[in-house]
């Protein structure tokens, strides 16, 4: 199926926004998302590298700023 991975990685990074949290000075998510899409998204500079044993991402400060911004562009009432 062909689908618009921009759209795609949109969503997932405003649905990411739902599922951080900050530790140690990091703003962390869980990674439970597609891997092409994390991929991308890596790629984009939004999260640092997902790959490894750890059940969750570290976001970058402009992955944050930018959930957030899609989250209630998306999602606000």
């Amino acid at each position: 199926m062909k689908y618009n991975e921009d759209k795609v990685d949109e969503m997932t990074l405003a649905l990411l926004y739902l599922v951080m949290w900050s530790e140690h000075s990091m703003t962390r998510a869980w990674k439970g998302f597609d891997w092409d899409t994390l991929d991308r998204l890596y790629q984009k500079g939004f999260i640092h590298d997902h790959k490894g044993k750890t059940k969750s991402i570290v976001v970058s400060p402009e992955g944050r700023i930018k959930a957030k911004e899609l989250f209630l562009k998306h999602f606000e009432k």
